[in-house]
C-alpha cells in the first residue's frame, strides 16, 4: 500500500511529459503548415513592378533623390561627389536633397547629403525627355564604405547588344499609380532592339543614338526615374520615361538615356569617368 502513492506520482510525471511533447509536436507541425504560405505571401506582389526586394546594401551605389525627405527619385553614386539622376527630376522640386547607403527608408539616421550644384544637360528642356540627365555635385566628398560605393560607367560610345540582360532598382511604386515602396527593390530586364524601340515610339519621342529601351516581366514604375540601368558591374542607362498609362507596358517599352553618348559632358564635369 505504500507504494501506490509513489506509483500515482510517476504517472502523473509521465502524463505530463507526454502532453508536453504532444504540444511541441504540434506546434511544429502548424508552423511547418504555415511556412510556405509565409514565403509565398513575402514574395509575391513586390518589387519595382514584378520583382523582388533587393538584398540590404547590395547596390551601395543606389542613391534616394528626395525634395523635403520624400523620396522622389532615384540616382546613383558616379564619383566621390558626384550623383546622376534624370534632369526632369528637378523640375518636381527645384531643391533636392540625397540619401546614400540606404535600404529601408523609414530607417532613422539616414545618411542625408545637401546639394551644391546643378549640371543639368545643356540641351535639355522641361517637357521633353530628349538629354533626360542631370548630374547633381554634392556638398562634400563621400568617404566609400561597406553600404556607400559608386558604380563605374562606361568609358567609350558603345551599344548594348540586343537581348542583354541587365537589371533596374528603385523605391517607386510597385504598380501603375501604386504607392512608393520604402525598402529597395530590383528586377532584370533585357535590352531591346534600338531600332525596334523607336518603331514603337516613333522618332518624335525616341532618339536612338541617345537611348535605348527594355523589356521584361517587370521594370522601372513612378518615382523610379534618374536610376542606373545595370548590365554587368556598369551603370549604362539612367531611367527617363515609359508608357504614362501603365508601368511596364507590353506596348511602349521603358526608356533609358544612354550614358555614353554623354561621355564628354560628363568627363567635362566630373574629370575621368572612372
Amino acid at each position: 500500500m505504500q507504494s501506490q502513492p509513489h506509483f500515482c506520482l510517476t504517472t502523473s510525471k509521465s502524463s505530463s511529459i507526454v502532453i508536453f511533447i504532444m504540444t511541441i509536436i504540434i506546434s511544429l507541425l502548424l508552423l511547418a503548415s504555415v511556412l510556405p504560405h509565409l514565403t509565398f505571401t513575402a514574395r509575391v506582389n513586390v518589387g519595382i513592378v514584378n520583382g523582388t526586394e533587393a538584398k540590404p546594401h547590395s547596390r551601395p551605389y543606389m542613391v534616394s533623390v528626395q525634395a523635403n525627405k520624400q523620396h522622389i527619385c532615384g540616382g546613383f553614386l558616379i564619383s566621390d561627389r558626384f550623383v546622376m539622376t534624370a534632369a526632369h527630376c528637378k523640375y518636381i522640386f527645384p531643391v533636392l536633397t540625397v540619401v546614400l547607403g540606404a535600404h529601408d527608408l523609414q530607417q532613422k539616421n539616414l545618411d542625408r547629403l545637401n546639394v551644391d550644384f546643378y549640371h543639368e544637360h545643356p540641351d535639355y528642356t522641361n517637357g521633353s525627355y530628349h538629354n533626360d540627365i542631370l548630374i547633381l555635385r554634392l556638398e562634400k566628398h563621400v568617404e566609400p564604405n561597406n553600404i556607400i560605393k559608386k558604380i563605374s560607367i562606361p568609358t567609350k560610345e558603345d551599344d548594348i547588344e540586343a537581348d542583354t540582360v541587365c537589371s533596374v532598382a528603385g523605391w517607386g511604386s510597385l504598380k501603375t499609380n501604386g504607392k512608393g515602396n520604402n525598402r529597395l527593390m530590383e528586377t532584370n530586364v533585357t535590352v531591346m532592339n534600338n531600332m525596334k524601340c523607336e518603331s514603337k515610339w516613333g522618332k518624335k519621342e525616341y532618339a536612338a543614338s541617345q537611348m535605348m529601351c527594355v523589356y521584361g516581366n517587370g521594370g522601372s514604375c513612378d518615382g523610379d526615374s534618374g536610376g542606373p540601368l545595370v548590365c554587368g558591374d556598369t551603370a549604362v542607362g539612367v531611367t527617363s520615361f515609359g508608357d504614362p498609362k501603365q508601368c511596364n507596358s507590353l506596348e511602349l517599352p521603358e526608356v533609358y538615356i544612354k550614358i555614353s553618348a554623354y561621355l564628354p559632358w560628363i568627363k567635362s564635369i566630373i574629370g575621368n569617368v572612372n
